[in-house]
């Protein structure tokens, strides 16, 4: 027979094994924890580890044009695709503000009579808000979180639309856009003119060199034909190149390299790019061959749409250019949806040689105009080396893509170029050398559409009026 003193102390004997058991089974769970938590960890490469491992890089993401106050649920596919580097590519904030276009009145924005400028750039307290709203948008938090974040800018975040070398507030505008991407305050990117610099990622053999260029520090006026990069930021350039051993070249470029876009929707607008400075993109192309530099892809944004282009006639072997714009501004967002089929089947019109057509495109101009970002997926372990490009939509979604090889990016005399200067050649002729029917027929097809609009509204209020005048007669003679 047990007393009750006994059960007490048989219960509490009985109490004080199960607490030991559960204090063993957390301390081994608190173990399993730890040991799962480095192992994520690893998975995903968070920002230090990453930075300071010989781990091969194989996962990168990149966007461009993110409007800090416009609703960002791009973060989430992002985050999704698990990248070990994101890299901006500028208009990282929109820190100037917008005049309404006005071709009329007292201030006008637009037109052969525009009198005051239709962007304003931000005060230096204004932009240091405006970065600090963008730093803490949770997706973008969380992005940090696991990956190492690079970047460089554009004309919104470098202080005022389509600026260069003029502005006068690019110092402040260095500074903040440096306090951002929380670069060291013992960096080079600090005390030098411009915000371009360079990483080396991976282990030897599997190496990838990211070059990101300045494009609006040095640069002169459009179609001046001057410079973009200026010469000091070329001789480091060069200095970079030729030292190189990367296997993979990802040169970034706020503006596009070899976009069709820019030449080909004049004279209806103005896009920036490398085409508005010819002789600047040949000097790029000869240092390229001239270096034999060999793996080169390069990454830009800007323009608001999305498309992957390709130059087989520059360097010797083809050049790419993954262009994914923007994070929030994208053209299809700025317009009526019925209209976003007419701009669809403006990209589809537009006269180009150099945009990489396939099967993967979401349409059929291989254009994808709402919000978007950029992929690279890198296979060191496949025979060949193989790059899987991407634009990717808001849900992570592939909206266009292309492989890839390593080896036909190191191959030397892909495309004999000899006679073809007078010939359209795809992937060989620059948009700029397109014969003028071909290269203007968007300026052409609108004022067509205008002036026969013009008419059948002039013949309808011709007929209206002479229909009016013989009603009126009718009513006024006699019977």
């Amino acid at each position: 027979m047990i007393t009750s003193t006994q059960g007490i102390l048989y219960k509490a004997s009985i109490g004080g094994q199960w607490m030991i058991r559960s204090y063993r089974i957390f301390f081994w769970l608190l173990i399993l924890h730890s040991t799962l938590g480095v192992t994520y960890a690893q998975a995903f490469q968070n920002t230090s580890s990453f930075r300071d491992s010989q781990l091969p890089l194989t996962r990168i993401a990149f966007g461009s044009c993110s409007n800090q106050s416009a609703p960002q649920p791009i973060w989430t596919a992002i985050l999704d695709f698990r990248p070990q580097l994101f890299i901006w590519l500028g208009d990282n904030i929109y820190a100037d503000s917008k005049r309404p276009m006005k071709f009329f009145g007292k201030e006008r924005t637009a037109g052969p009579w525009k009198n005051v400028p239709r962007f304003i750039p931000a005060t230096e307290e204004e932009m240091a808000k405006m970065y600090n709203e963008a730093r803490n948008i949770p997706g973008y938090l969380e992005l940090k979180k696991t990956a190492q974040v690079i970047g460089t800018w554009d004309d919104h975040d470098y202080g005022l639309n389509n600026a260069g070398k003029e502005f006068s507030g690019k110092k402040a505008s260095q500074k903040l856009m440096l306090d951002f991407l929380e670069e060291p305050h013992d960096s080079l990117r600090r005390v030098q003119e411009g915000v371009y610099t360079s990483y080396l990622f991976g282990p030897s053999g599997k190496q990838i060199k990211v070059v990101l260029l300045d494009t609006r520090y040095h640069r002169d006026s459009p179609f001046t034909d001057g410079t973009i990069l200026g010469e000091t930021q070329w001789k480091w350039l060069e200095k970079e190149l030729s030292d190189s051993t990367a296997q993979v070249h990802l040169i970034a470029s706020s503006i596009q390299v070899l976009g069709n876009f820019s030449a080909t929707i004049q004279p209806l607008f103005l896009a920036e790019s490398w085409s508005n400075f010819p002789k600047e993109r040949k000097r790029l192309f000869n240092l390229l061959s001239a270096l034999k530099v060999r793996g080169i892809i390069f990454i830009s944004g800007d323009v608001h749409f999305g498309e992957i282009n390709r130059y087989d006639c520059a360097i010797g072997s083809p050049l790419y250019d993954v262009t994914s714009s923007g994070l929030t501004q994208a053209i299809e967002q700025t317009v009526p949806s019925f209209l976003a089929i007419i701009s669809r089947f403006a990209a589809w019109l537009m006269p180009t040689t150099m945009r990489v057509y396939n099967s993967a495109c979401r349409y059929k101009s291989c254009v994808y105009g709402k919000q978007n970002f950029g992929t690279l997926e890198i296979d060191w372990s496949a025979d060949p080396v193989t790059i899987h490009a991407e634009v990717r939509d808001v849900l992570g979604k592939s909206a266009l893509s292309q492989n890839i090889t390593l080896a036909e990016l190191q191959t030397e005399n892909w495309r004999d170029n000899s006679g073809l200067s007078r010939k359209v050649t795809k992937h060989c002729t620059l948009e700029v050398d397109l014969p003028s029917y071909s290269r203007y027929i968007l300026a052409f097809s609108f004022f067509s559409s205008v002036t026969a609009s013009m008419v059948v509204l002039i013949l309808a209020l011709y007929s209206f009026a002479i229909l009016t005048k013989r009603r009126s007669y009718k009513k006024l003679k006699p019977y």
